[in-house]
């Protein structure tokens, strides 16, 4: 007798790292029988530009499952196979394409989706890196059921989790992977079973959270240093923050450009005097370097990266006395 033979046959189409995380999910679950998986195209990476098999296309094939990378899902081909898997159910998790309405109906529960926020909020392609950058207290992980919107289907299971003072974009983003694909496992058989009731989202409630692009990474030093604080986790690890310091000695020199990757709020006589402009370094010694914020407010560089090197805590920048009082950051 066949063990796979009772088991909801399932599809799952994703690529990135958090999608790999609920098919690893799945897979260990041993509840379904994974009949095929979808992911983008193998990518050009690193210097020599060799191509890279997507984090999903590497469960898929420790798994020994069958894969399918097209560069557009919406042709034919891509149809033809998946109707030939003949899916109970779809999962889709951070796979990068838009699924045509002939692939939503394909399986007879659907297609379910893992989305990286409390829906209808941050429907969109970063709702991690913007719930960081708003400075919102929660955030988590809803299950939905696909329709022809952008996260606008039913919802099946949310799970809430704060967001940590000092978590960036990547440590959420692995936090919510591992909450992902728990939740994920958890619904399907409820859902299928017809125990959970789809429950429609106040669409008057939605907000979007576009994709991000490298100018987000330009610090605004005119925003508060909590804000600044929050951008840069935001934004860490892609794009990074960037700032570029002018030259006290030498105003006609070019600006020197770098990456700040950790700062922290500064309690600072600054906050009440506000002397300097925002971005001004107010204070350098050998451990610090403290910059003045937008609202009076001001913080300290914790760690630095240059062009071409590592990321470094300020104090080993700092012992050459890089930094000076006075000198200014330019967005």
């Amino acid at each position: 007798m066949n063990p796979l033979h009772d088991k909801l046959r399932l599809v799952f189409m994703g690529t990135a790292p958090l999608a790999r995380e609920c098919l690893d999910a799945i897979i260990l679950s041993h509840q379904f029988n994974v009949v095929g998986v979808v992911s983008q195209p193998d990518r050009p990476s690193g210097r020599k530009l060799h191509f890279q098999p997507t984090p999903v296309k590497e469960s898929a094939l420790a798994a020994g499952l069958p894969i399918h990378q097209p560069e557009n899902i919406k042709r034919r081909e891509s149809l033809g196979i998946i109707q030939a898997w003949a899916p109970d159910i779809a999962v889709v998790a951070a796979y990068g394409q838009i699924l045509p309405e002939r692939i939503l109906s394909i399986p007879r529960y659907g297609c379910l989706n893992v989305h990286a926020s409390v829906l209808p909020k941050y429907r969109g392609a970063a709702p991690i890196q913007w719930a960081i950058f708003n400075r919102d207290p929660i955030t988590g992980v809803t299950i939905m059921k696909m329709d022809a919107g952008m996260d606008t289907g039913d919802i099946l299971a949310i799970e809430e989790t704060p967001i940590l003072p000092d978590e960036t974009a990547h440590e959420l983003h692995d936090r919510l992977a591992v909450i992902g694909g728990k939740l994920l496992v958890n619904t399907i058989p409820p859902y299928t079973r017809g125990d959970i009731a789809p429950i429609p989202q106040d669409h008057s409630q939605a907000t979007y959270a576009r994709k991000i692009e490298k100018e987000d990474g330009h610090i605004d030093w005119s925003r508060s240093a909590g804000d600044i604080q929050a951008a840069i986790r935001a934004f860490s690890p892609w794009p990074g923050s960037t700032a570029n310091l002018a030259d006290l000695n030498n105003p006609a020199e070019p600006l020197k450009p770098m990456k700040i990757w950790r700062v922290k709020e500064s309690c600072h006589p600054y906050s009440s005097s506000g002397n300097f402009p925002p971005g001004s370094i107010i204070q350098a010694n050998k451990k610090s370097v403290l910059v003045a914020a937008g609202h009076h407010t001001c913080l300290n560089i914790e760690e630095i990266q240059f062009p071409g090197g590592r990321r470094l805590p300020i104090s080993a920048v700092q012992s050459a006395d890089f930094f000076r009082t006075g000198q200014r950051f330019q967005s």
